[in-house]
Formats: structure tokens, C-alpha cells, sequence
């Protein structure tokens, strides 16, 4: 018996060990504590309500988070997840109300502006050799001007269709278990696929992946088309949790993108980082604005005790950042 119990103890230490290794265990627990603090600090915080709200809040960002992160693996940076959903978003309203389209026609036309965006971002990088900085900067500013340009400075509304994407299936929104199959999803590309490995190699050493006569350009080029999908599904998601498509929709969110890929531990300096970890740095980002209101903190304040848990937690979560492509 002593020896059964000193052979499972001994197994419970390894797991143990195993998951503290894992890329993902620290941002997990980085969640699973702040959860748990939240529920002490906040009476509210664990009603059903509240959880749905929450979990319809992290969902466009975590979309937003999953491209943003397979950019940042490469070594490189994306300032455009914020002009891409809102321009995205933009253009399946304007399909849907002003030209009449089938609800299924203006979301593929959402998604095919991301994915156009996208794949111009990643020509910019790969043909015309502009720093990724740069290249997405000009597409933060240029899709915003866009954006404005559609929709004369005003929101598009009449969008109560895009509500299937917020009606409950079973115990959870349409929106959330998205959520989850694309955490599946980018959890499935970057660990099992070839891309995905060749985005991590990249990352790590990029002139040591084309002297192996890997085309790098083609893999940063559908990966930047790739996130440019992501971001435009994030934008689906923001017209369908207000019904309508403002403007000024994502202004900022590329910060919040960035946050939430630091929070799940991608390193800015590319080629490490859990494929998952970007869902928990959202979850994480959201939760904090959430418990911050529930207390009732002023909203002045909620910027700086928001400031201080991200340094707090880039801090626990990253081991140094030497430069950005």
C-alpha cells in the first residue's frame, strides 16, 4: 500500500511539474486566480447574467487576439485589428440593409474585406519589404478612413438579423461556442499543422527557415490573410451584440489584440507562446474591466488599476523581450 501511494504521489508530482512547464499553465492561472478574486470582490460576478455578458465581451476580442498572436509568433506586429473588424463589419451592414443581400452573403462579404486586408497587409511585408509596423500602421489608418468614408461618419443600423449571432444554443450564445471552435481551431493549426510549425520556426529564425528552402513569404502572406479573417469575424461579432455598425467600432482594440497575446504568453519576440493562450489573456482583459465596474470603480480609475495588473502581469507572464520585426 505504502508503495502504491508513494508511486501515485510521485505521478501527481510529475503531472504537476509537466503542466508548470506548459506554455499555457501561466496564463491559465493567471486566469483561473483573477476569476476566483473576482468572485470574492463582487457578488455579482458569478450570476448566469453576468457570465453571458462576459463571455459575449471576450469573444470578438479573443477572435481578434488569435490573428494578432499568429502575427506576433512570426516576429512580426499587426496595428490593424481595430480598422479591420470596424471596416469589415462596415461593409457586411451596408450588404445587408443597403443592398438587400441574404444575411449568409453580407457575412461572406465581411470576411472576404478581412481576408483582402489581410493579404494586402501581407504583401506590403513580404514584396514590398515594409517593416510589418509600418505596413499594418498604414492599414490602421487607411481602413478607418474607409470606415468613415462608407458610412459618412454615421451608424448603419437595422441589423437585428445579425442577433443569430448572439441567440443561445443550448447554454451558451452562437458567438461563444465560435469562440471556443476557433480556440480549437488555432489550437489544431499551430500544434499539428506544417504552417503552423513553420510560423513558430519563423519566429524563432527566419533566414535560418528560408536557407532550409521554406518559402517564408507565402507562409507570413496566408498568415496575415488568415488573421485579416479573424478580425473581420471579430467585427460580425461587435454588429451583432449591438445591432448596429458604428464607426468608431474597434478604436483601440489593436492594443487590446496586443494585451491579451502578451497575457497569454506570446512573446513579442516571436516563435514562443501556447496557441490557446491568447482565449485565457482575453478572458483575463475582460474579466478585469468587468469585476472593476461591478464594484463600481470610477471609470478614470479603471484605466490605471487596468494599466497596473497588465505591467503586473507581463511581467509574471513574459521573460524579456529582446526586439519586434
Amino acid at each position: 500500500m505504502g508503495g502504491r501511494s508513494n508511486r501515485s504521489s510521485h505521478q501527481a508530482t510529475e503531472i504537476l511539474k509537466a503542466f508548470w512547464q506548459h506554455e499555457v499553465s501561466k496564463p491559465f492561472i493567471a486566469f483561473l486566480g483573477l476569476f476566483i478574486v473576482s468572485a470574492v470582490l463582487s457578488p455579482a460576478f458569478l450570476t448566469p447574467y453576468n457570465q453571458r455578458v462576459l463571455a459575449l465581451q471576450t469573444a470578438p476580442l479573443a477572435l481578434l487576439a488569435f490573428g494578432e498572436s499568429m502575427i506576433i509568433l512570426m516576429g512580426s506586429i499587426d496595428l490593424s485589428p481595430g480598422s479591420t473588424m470596424a471596416l469589415a463589419g462596415t461593409v457586411a451592414a451596408i450588404t445587408f440593409v443597403h443592398y438587400k443581400q441574404p444575411l449568409a452573403i453580407a457575412f461572406l462579404a465581411g470576411i472576404a474585406i478581412g481576408a483582402l486586408v489581410g493579404f494586402i497587409n501581407g504583401l506590403l511585408v513580404t514584396k514590398a519589404k515594409i517593416p510589418s509596423f509600418v505596413a499594418t500602421l498604414a492599414a490602421l489608418v487607411a481602413g478607418r478612413g474607409m470606415v468613415l468614408i462608407l458610412t459618412g461618419g454615421q451608424p448603419i443600423v437595422g441589423l437585428r438579423a445579425f442577433g443569430v449571432l448572439t441567440m443561445d444554443i443550448g447554454p451558451l450564445p452562437t458567438m461563444v461556442w465560435l469562440m471556443f471552435f476557433f480556440t480549437v481551431l488555432n489550437f489544431f493549426l499551430l500544434t499539428y499543422t506544417r504552417w503552423g510549425r513553420y510560423i513558430y520556426a519563423i519566429g524563432g529564425n527566419e533566414e535560418a527557415v528560408r536557407c532550409s528552402g521554406i518559402n517564408a513569404d507565402l507562409i507570413k502572406l496566408m498568415t496575415f490573410t488568415l488573421a485579416g479573417c479573424y478580425y473581420a469575424i471579430a467585427g460580425l461579432m461587435m454588429d451583432a451584440r449591438l445591432e448596429v455598425a458604428y464607426p468608431w467600432t474597434g478604436w483601440g482594440a489593436e492594443l487590446d489584440a496586443i494585451a491579451s497575446s502578451v497575457l497569454g504568453g506570446i512573446q513579442l519576440t516571436g516563435g514562443v507562446g501556447s496557441p490557446i493562450g491568447p482565449f485565457f489573456g482575453a478572458y483575463v482583459l475582460t474579466l478585469i474591466t468587468n469585476v472593476l465596474i461591478l464594484m463600481g470603480v470610477n471609470p478614470f480609475y479603471q484605466w490605471v488599476v487596468k494599466g497596473i495588473v497588465l505591467v503586473v502581469a507581463a511581467i509574471a507572464l513574459t521573460r524579456g523581450l529582446r526586439y519586434v520585426k
